[in-house]
């Protein structure tokens, strides 16, 4: 079921994104809002974009990604109901690798989308606020720069609407403030033919016209997720909470745990030998959670020097332990005394010591290297949920 979006008309959408592209061009920012041969771009360079294209006067599509707010966990498919002419080949890769958080297309005088269940955001109107309305677009344009004025800002808009931009235009909003040559919001600082490029390539000078993209066809199959990477994420990582550790020998004794041990008896917080220490290990992966007693820093010593060295002595210690059949330990739970040590490890299951936060744990990538170092009969019941495959529908 689809939806009306609330957004201005294309050309407005893309005279506002391209004015943007212009002037922040100008004054040194080039890839903000940008302007390509097959679009416009924005970037926050915090993890959010979006695509914005047109295809002709009556068509375009909008789509892209905010790092917190876009809808995608639980996933949405938000494609599905979308029409045959949306760039597929471009959307059908994102919206498999859960990197699609909102897709909007223009067609018969409206925008429209996927219809979301209740509460649920998808970021667009975060990522592109200064574009909402000419005042918006306006006032984000006074901001570039100490100097620039609501009047200035207001009159560049203008001249890219009536695709009539020219280089006093630029210089009205962004040369208010004198600075030495390369210097951002000077005259003589400013880049005005790059300025002027984007504006050529986005069709906001005389003789010039924005770039349009040919219509899409729709894949006759495409793979449609039902579980977002969070969601898969969580699913191992519970498989993980209830299995149980699969009978194997102990370790072998090794000069590497005797001095994780001697390390953390000097590093005991009281100074009576009592150290805990809970870790977490893979081929490529590290971290560490307090325990009760959780190893002191030296008041000399460089910042992170002790997680550093605890670090190497971990991997030591891993390596050390580790068997080409039984594979290696993920987890690892020491508890130290004046004269005596208490060890746990965990290959195959999450330790009720380690705390869940429901967002943060293992990678399936790392725990599919791990596993596969393995005999079959030393892998976990929970292997098979690292399939990748696992998180899409079945195409059938």
């Amino acid at each position: 079921m689809l939806t009306d979006v609330d957004l201005p008309a294309p050309g407005l959408l893309w005279t506002r994104w391209a004015t943007l592209g212009a002037a922040l061009t100008a004054i040194g920012h080039t890839t903000v809002w940008s302007i390509d041969d097959h679009g416009a771009t924005f970037d926050d360079h915090d993890g959010g974009w979006a695509r914005f294209a047109l295809l002709d006067g009556r068509r375009a599509v909008l789509h892209g990604h905010h790092r917190e707010h876009s809808a995608t966990d639980p996933p949405i498919d938000l494609l599905t109901g979308a029409p045959d002419w949306l760039p597929w080949d471009e959307l059908s890769p994102l919206a498999e690798s859960d990197r699609l958080g909102f897709v909007i297309w223009h067609e018969n005088g409206r925008w429209s989308r996927v219809r979301y269940r209740d509460g649920l955001q998808d970021g667009m109107s975060e990522l592109l606020a200064p574009l909402v309305t000419a005042e918006s677009t306006i006032i984000a344009l006074s901001a570039m720069t100490p100097g620039g004025t609501r009047e200035a800002g207001e009159r560049l808009l203008n001249a890219g609407v009536r695709a009539e931009l020219t280089a006093s235009d630029l210089e009205a909003l962004l040369g208010g403030v004198s600075g030495a040559p390369g210097a951002l919001g000077g005259v003589e600082g400013l880049d005005l033919d790059a300025a002027l490029a984007v504006a050529a390539r986005a069709g906001l000078i005389p003789g010039t016209r924005a770039p349009r993209i040919t219509a899409g066809k729709r894949p006759p199959m495409r793979r449609v997720r039902r579980l977002s990477q969070g969601e898969h994420d969580r699913l191992v990582w519970a498989a993980m909470r209830d299995a149980t550790e699969l009978r194997r020998p102990a370790p072998p004794t090794t000069d590497e745990l005797d001095t994780l041990v001697s390390w953390l008896q000097e590093r005991s917080p009281q100074g009576d030998g009592r150290c805990s220490l809970l870790a977490y290990a893979d081929a490529t992966s590290f971290s560490s959670q307090p325990g009760d007693r959780p190893p002191a820093d030296h008041p000399d010593e460089e910042r992170y020097a002790a997680f550093r060295r605890l670090t190497e002595l971990v991997r030591a210690l891993r390596r050390a332990e580790s068997d080409p059949r039984y594979g290696r330990w993920l987890y690892l739970r020491v508890e130290t005394s004046a004269t005596g040590v208490q060890i746990e490890r965990r290959y195959d299951s999450w330790p009720s010591w380690w705390h869940d936060d429901g967002v943060s744990g293992p990678w399936r990538t790392n725990l599919q290297e791990e596993m596969e170092t393995r005999l079959p009969a030393y892998r976990p019941s929970w292997v098979p949920l690292l399939d990748p495959e696992v998180a899409y529908r079945p195409t059938a």
